[in-house]
């Protein structure tokens, strides 16, 4: 009898390959999306009958790799225009999976970035992951992750060294927050194996704290987060982790010949942590206490955000091949499971599929947060709607959301409003973790294009990947995705993790009369960024919400200004503030800038970021 818990990536694959033949059944039979090309053709390993065979199962080496672009145009003006400037820009990070064979399940979950001003310039800086050596792979140099810091010309330093965070474990998340309130961010690394903690010095440096701030954790990790659970000002850490994996404990799975790492679901899924901040430098697990450990689950990308308007910060954890989970937070620091109840714990078709990551944004102007869940190859990647009252709607259908991306296995996302006309449109990471994933599918490939999705406004997206820039072109296994404006220039730009490749950096090219604003906090009180704070921007055609989080999309971290594109309006009229604290402080025609920061203690904004 087939043993249905070691099915779930294999039998699944093999069942999209047969129905890829018959036109594309979905797996209730029901007809596949209807969906747009995707966002450009699957280009990637030799056909499966020509490939070495003592060697198609493995990933692709990286002294291998060589950037494949295929053919996209400049964005047209008044829309986003992304050009890929990695070759000059002195990065020169390479990831690997770890190496030796895709035969182990934590290759294929890697890996996430950061992206934070490390140093107080004011100028973005880049972090990047990379995996530790799999049993039978050698390495001249040891893998490590690398920081780069931003020298204000679309060039970067290398400055791993000299901070003191060349972490050599396999690094799978990551996050950036001030948790001790001295002005700089400190880094947290989830990896497989033991975590590490690393406390900003504030000149350049890092210390490393993970056993003197008792926030270790040596399980297989994934996303992670800072945010304040219980309400005392303290930034806590929240810290998921996906299964019980071990090399000695490895399991695989055959496909015709083909030899593969199973899923998730051959192996006991993990509770994830709560880590209390107690103020001291040191963290008190609360995962037990918190309600968090009750509920394990393969955890993959998480975000924690006011989801049902409460003034509290609740967190959703993205499963793979499982149930999400949506923990409602009590105000306390006590979480009660309300996934199912609220409507995102499946898909419309009452399906849980393989999530990856998460991020959340107020996509249709409502003044609610809404998710978008990044899935599996064969599966839409899901947008759910916020109904308000803690209930959302899978939307993933009439909005098209999800259509061109459907053969893909999709990982890092945003919802930013990439050309300023004042509403969020999509990003979505996409690229398969197996190196003949054809043989599997044909419908998709280990190397793909990525995905930009134009929010029309109308509660729909329009696939713009074939005019959204050059950068769109590139062809590779991404994962991590973040956004950040690298040059102080006003749009977004991105960072993209590639498996087993170098990143790509993609500069915002924008043209267009539309203004933007960015927007930091400074909280009184201990947790100075204000995590959690809401902002609302008020125009002469609307509004726009955003709340301040650290962590999110495919176990990642950037975003630390609030960017809001303004539309036909030319200004601001005002800035609403719901404070961590509770309080709400309004600000009435605030300096027509770029970029502002808002002083909690101070009720004063100021024009400038520093």
């Amino acid at each position: 009898m087939l043993n249905r818990g070691r099915w779930d990536w294999a039998g699944r694959v093999a069942l999209l390959a047969v129905l890829a033949t018959c036109g594309g059944v979905g797996c209730q039979g029901e007809s596949a999306p209807v969906a747009p090309a995707p966002p450009g053709p699957a280009v990637g390993i030799a056909p499966a009958e020509t490939e070495n065979p003592d060697r198609r199962t493995e990933a692709l080496p990286a002294s291998e790799s060589a950037k494949t672009v295929v053919k996209a145009a400049p964005g047209p003006p008044g829309w986003v225009n992304f050009t890929d400037v990695t070759a000059d820009s002195g990065i020169s990070f390479v990831h690997t999976d770890g190496g030796g064979g895709t035969r182990f399940i934590v290759q294929t979950v890697v890996a996430g970035l950061a992206t934070f001003d490390y140093d107080g310039d004011g100028l973005i800086d880049i972090y990047l992951l990379n995996s530790a050596p799999n049993p039978g792979a050698k390495f001249a140099t040891p893998p490590r992750n690398a920081l780069y810091r931003n020298n204000g010309d679309w060039t970067f330093t290398d400055v791993t060294e000299q901070a003191g965070v060349g972490d050599t474990g396999f690094g799978l998340g990551v996050t950036a927050g001030d948790f001790d309130a001295d002005g700089d961010l400190d880094l947290y690394v989830n990896n497989f194996g033991p975590n590490v903690f690393y406390q900003n010095n504030g000149d350049g440096t890092f210390t490393e704290i993970t056993e003197s701030s008792q926030t270790g954790c040596d399980l297989c990790g994934a996303g992670v987060a800072f945010f304040d659970a219980d309400g005392d000002g303290l930034l806590d850490l929240y810290v998921a982790n996906y299964v019980d994996f071990d090399y000695d404990r490895n399991i695989t799975e055959s496909i015709g010949d083909r030899v593969y790492s199973a899923g998730p679901a051959s192996y006991r899924p993990l509770p994830d942590r709560l880590f209390l901040n107690l103020g001291d430098g040191t963290f008190a697990d609360i995962s037990e206490a918190s309600g968090i450990a009750a509920h394990p689950g393969p955890s993959m990308g998480i975000v924690c955000a006011d989801l049902d308007d409460d003034a509290d910060t609740d967190v959703f954890v993205a499963g793979d091949n499982a149930p999400n989970q949506l923990f409602r937070n009590d105000g306390q620091g006590r979480f009660t499971e309300v996934a199912f109840q609220a409507g995102v714990a499946f898909d419309l078709q009452g399906k849980s599929n393989g999530s990856m990551g998460v991020v959340c944004g107020d996509y249709n102007g409502d003044g609610r947060l809404d998710l978008f869940v990044t899935t599996f190859s064969g599966e839409l990647a899901v947008l759910y709607r916020n109904e308000g009252g803690g209930f959302f709607t899978d939307v993933s259908r009439p909005s098209l959301a999800g259509a061109s991306t459907f053969p893909h296995v999709k990982w890092g996302t945003t919802l930013s409003d990439f050309d300023h006309d004042g509403d969020r449109d999509l990003f979505i990471a996409c690229g398969h973790f197996w190196r003949d994933a054809r043989y599997v599918d044909s419908r998709t490939d280990t190397k793909v294009p990525n995905a930009v999705l134009e929010n029309l406004g109308n509660g729909t997206f329009r696939d713009r990947s074939s005019d959204s820039g050059t950068g769109l072109g590139v062809v590779a296994s991404s994962k991590g995705t973040v956004f950040d404006d690298l040059d102080n220039d006003g749009d977004l730009d991105a960072v993209i993790l590639n498996a087993n490749d170098p990143p790509t950096l993609l500069r915002n090219d924008l043209q267009t009369a539309a203004k933007s604003i960015q927007i930091a906090l400074r909280a009184s009180g201990t947790n100075r960024e204000g995590v959690g704070a809401r902002v609302t921007v008020h125009t002469d055609h609307g509004k726009q919400i955003a709340e301040v989080h650290r962590g999110s999309g495919y176990q990642s971290h950037g975003g630390n200004r609030l960017h809001f594109g303004l539309g036909k309006s030319e200004k601001v009229r005002q800035i609403e503030v719901r404070w961590p604290t509770g309080g709400v402080k309004t600000y009435d025609g605030p300096p027509d800038v770029p970029r502002l920061l808002v002083d909690e203690h101070r009720g004063a904004l100021s024009a400038t970021l520093q």
